[in-house]
């Protein structure tokens, strides 16, 4: 068992620190180029689909079931047979689903854009009032935050539990402000904590009851079938039926994508809504477009089946991350545990785990980091405008990187972590030895 450095004494640390910074100055010659400042697929994972490229050929049919012609203009919100495949992915009625292009983050843009231009369902636009705002749990996804600052949203963080946001601050916050329109949700394998909703915040959220009607539910599903194990799975009530249930049928968006299961670049992502809002929706959407992609539908339909042959896929990509993301575990593990100045999650699914260092360390780790060759995602990320108020918390992403360059990374990482709280401890110790002699 190691000892916590709180435990330890001034010549303990310094002795220490010695010892550790020895190691760094050999990490620093070996003029690494290591990258793990996104969540993105591997190689090995995008090989994964490439069958997908040979699905379709110049004398393939390309008429769907119901007599479509894929190759021409029409269908506007996508082919049955995408709608049915995304609709089981995102366990909801093909009936609810609308299919967009490659990205769901542009559905999202979107989704806020219109809201923005010409209101939710015929309430008043959103640029025309004094103040619009969104609750944003923390630590989040740094791109849900940066679509709303982009469009000058007034963002206020609410605590990510382990079992999702805080509610009790959610529900009295929607209650009393008629301001606040939306609420950003990444509810199963979240991003960054890999953490998933409980059955109890579910419920709540389906059943809030907002000031503002035009309030909604931003229900980023990114990793629904991003499972790391067979049999060991969260699971989630699904938002629609729950939020009909509860008679606020319309109070979600819920979006989803191929981006982590096909080809990041060239999947296809869908929003899943009440018919109310998906007529509300079409209103814009048939002057944006005349239709999405449908050979690329056409193409992920023959190349999955089902959502079945999906979930098989989806078996292949685990078992390539698996690896990485028990790497990573083991080493903060062997490397950290036992000496007090970190925490970290153990994620069953989806593509990040959040780390959690002593406060006011994290942009000191990033940065030693940096100047060794390994790049993280910046410190204060995870939080609205980059700020993160204990300057704590670092989104580690496994997939990118193979498995050798990953561990290497890992064990730079773990030596930052201790040579940046070492550091903090001996300034402690240094004031406080300052403080005693003053008096």
């Amino acid at each position: 068992m190691m000892q916590p450095y709180a435990e330890m004494s001034v010549e303990e640390l310094q002795a220490l620190r010695k010892q550790l910074s020895a190691k760094y100055k050999e990490f620093q010659a070996k003029d690494l180029r290591l990258d793990m400042s996104r969540g993105k697929p591997s190689v090995e994972q995008l090989d994964l689909s490439m069958g997908m490229m040979d699905v379709l050929s110049s004398n393939d049919d390309l008429t769907c079931e119901d007599g479509t012609d894929c190759r021409n203009y029409g269908v506007l919100t996508g082919i049955r047979e995408a709608k049915e495949l995304i609709g089981d992915m995102m366990e909801v009625s093909p009936d609810d689903v609308i299919i967009y292009g490659n990205s769901s983050l542009n559905v999202m843009f979107d989704t806020v854009a219109r809201s923005m231009t010409h209101g939710v369902m015929g309430s008043t636009p959103w640029s025309k009032l004094e103040r619009v705002k969104f609750l944003c749990p923390v630590p989040g996804y740094d791109r849900h935050f940066g679509i709303t600052e982009y469009f000058g949203i007034e963002m206020i963080p609410v605590p990510l539990l382990e079992d999702g946001p805080d509610m009790d601050q959610v529900e009295i916050l929607v209650k009393n402000d008629d301001s606040i329109k939306g609420i950003w949700c990444v509810p199963k394998y979240s991003n960054p904590t890999g953490s998933s909703y409980s059955d109890p915040v579910v419920r709540r959220l389906a059943r809030l009851k907002p000031a503002a009607p035009d309030f909604r539910i931003y229900w980023d599903n990114a990793y629904g079938i991003h499972h790391l194990y067979d049999h060991d799975q969260d699971h989630l009530i699904e938002i629609l039926a729950e939020c009909k249930r509860a008679g606020n049928p319309d109070l979600v968006y819920k979006f989803s994508s191929t981006s982590k299961i096909s080809f990041p670049g060239s999947g296809i992502a869908a929003i899943a809504a009440s018919r109310n809002n998906l007529e509300d929706i079409q209103k814009q959407l048939k002057y944006q477009t005349i239709g999405h992609d449908k050979v690329n539908q056409l193409r992920h339909v023959r190349f999955f089946g089902d959502i079945h042959g999906m979930v098989e896929h989806m078996q292949k990509h685990a078992d390539i991350m698996r690896p990485k993301f028990e790497a990573v575990t083991g080493i903060l593990d062997r490397e950290l545990s036992g000496l007090g100045i970190a925490s970290w999650t153990s994620p069953k699914g989806g593509y990040f785990i959040s780390f959690d260092s002593l406060e006011g360390c994290a942009k000191e780790i990033v940065a030693k980091c940096k100047k060794a060759g390994l790049v993280m995602t910046g410190a204060g990320a995870t939080y609205p405008y980059g700020h993160d108020p204990k300057d704590s918390n670092i989104r580690i992403a496994p997939s990118y990187p193979p498995q050798s360059d990953l561990e290497l990374a890992m064990e730079l990482f773990a030596l930052c972590v201790k040579l940046v709280s070492i550091d903090k401890f001996l300034a402690e110790r240094k004031t406080e030895g300052e403080a005693k002699s003053g008096e």
